[in-house]
């Protein structure tokens, strides 16, 4: 039923991609930038009567809920730690790519700089529903596993520093990377959770004990998981196995080919199933030609659209994108497309406790949609169940 007299819109003979499943011949019907109803096959005919509905015919595309990227720094020239302007250019590049929702991700700075960027971040999440809130990457990490981070900016948490970026962020700071082993590490995780944000184990020299510990005290998330931490050793299990046995912890993975190789991937989804979140850890550089760039400050180079440190040659984020991400853990990693859609939607979602007007194709959710070809291209994406200009 019409829920206000507005204009109405609905899509049909699509393939219906949510709650780890598919329905094929599947409509649905938006009212307002919600969806209003669902359904299969011409039952849609007698749901709309002779109401005036813009009825668009998908020719049995796929129909997804939009992305979540949960971690990303930047695209299209522009790092989200430049401010709000450059924020919403980045966003646009990603959402062209059917990222409809984000997390702002900024890279370690010192205490004030990283709060004036969790402060502005609030107020755009407040402006722009596309805009989830922030995740603090640092400065709270393992300099030994410091990844693209400056060393020299890292610091071990105090109270008062972790009080600092929550207050600034109101509410607002979705998630935070820390490495628990550090001085202070185990209390900074039990803070954090009672603010209402979440932990993410990253960025560690942690073993499985001390991970093990960090997950059992309220951290819920292993930030890009295999990255920036020990491996898996069978004497040595180390973080991911720690998370694996953790059935509320969430484990992010790079899904570009480079991160981590397919077959560790296709693993990763069968031990975890519906608690491997596909994300891009995606910096400025995405969606532009090689060349040089930055990753905070420190100088990047990207040849072939891989990133690495101009100095010490370590991987500086990722050039990728959620479709791409989807694609090949399709196509690469061999996955149900129902399972690579979840990961990159209700997961993410999922792992940072977030309520669910979104992601799904439920009935009362946003109408934030990704059309996608047969070979998983984004042919258009909706946001409120208005075509986003590309």
């Amino acid at each position: 039923m019409s829920r206000s007299g507005g204009q109405e819109k609905l899509l049909h003979n699509a393939g219906l991609i949510a709650d780890r499943g598919i329905v094929q011949d599947g409509w649905l019907l938006i009212e307002d930038g919600v969806i209003t109803d669902r359904g299969r096959g011409s039952s849609w005919r007698s749901r709309i009567g002779a109401r005036p509905v813009e009825t668009v015919d998908l020719a049995g595309a796929w129909l997804s809920p939009g992305f979540v990227d949960i971690h990303c720094h930047g695209a299209g020239g522009h790092a989200f730690d430049d401010g709000p302007e450059a924020a919403l250019e980045a966003l646009a590049v990603h959402r062209r790519h059917g990222t409809t929702s984000c997390v702002l991700s900024f890279v370690t700075d010192t205490v004030a700089a990283m709060a004036e960027r969790l402060a502005w971040t609030a107020r755009l999440a407040r402006e722009h529903s596309a805009v989830l809130g922030s995740h603090a990457e640092g400065p709270f990490l393992d300099p030994g596993h410091k990844g693209a981070h400056a060393e020299q900016l890292l610091t071990a948490p105090t109270p008062d520093t972790v009080s600092r970026l929550l207050a600034a962020a109101e509410g607002t700071l979705r998630q935070i990377t820390l490495a628990p082993e550090l001085p202070g590490g185990m209390a900074a995780v039990r803070q954090v959770r009672a603010s209402g944000a979440v932990v993410a184990v990253g960025h560690t020299a942690a073993g499985h004990e001390a991970a093990t510990e960090a997950f059992d005290a309220g951290a819920g998330i292993l930030t890009h998981a295999f990255n920036a931490m020990a491996p898996v050793h069978h004497r040595a299990p180390g973080p991911v196995v720690a998370a694996l046995s953790r059935p509320g912890v969430f484990l992010e993975v790079i899904c570009d080919g480079v991160h981590v190789h397919p077959e560790v991937i296709r693993m990763l989804f069968s031990s975890a199933p519906g608690r491997t979140v596909l994300m891009t850890d995606a910096m400025s550089a995405t969606c532009m030609p090689d060349g040089g760039y930055l990753l905070g400050s420190l100088p990047v180079t990207v040849t072939d659209g891989v990133a690495r440190l101009t100095h010490g040659g370590s991987i500086a984020g990722s050039t990728l994108t959620m479709d791409r991400a989807v694609q090949l853990a399709v196509r690469g990693a061999g996955l149900p497309l129902e399972d690579a859609v979840y990961a990159a939607t209700q997961a993410p979602l999922r792992a940072l406790g977030l309520p669910a007007d979104r992601g799904g194709l439920q009935p009362g959710m946003r109408a934030d949609l990704v059309v996608l070809d047969h070979d998983l291209g984004v042919r258009e994406v909706l946001v409120g169940g208005v075509p986003d200009p590309r």
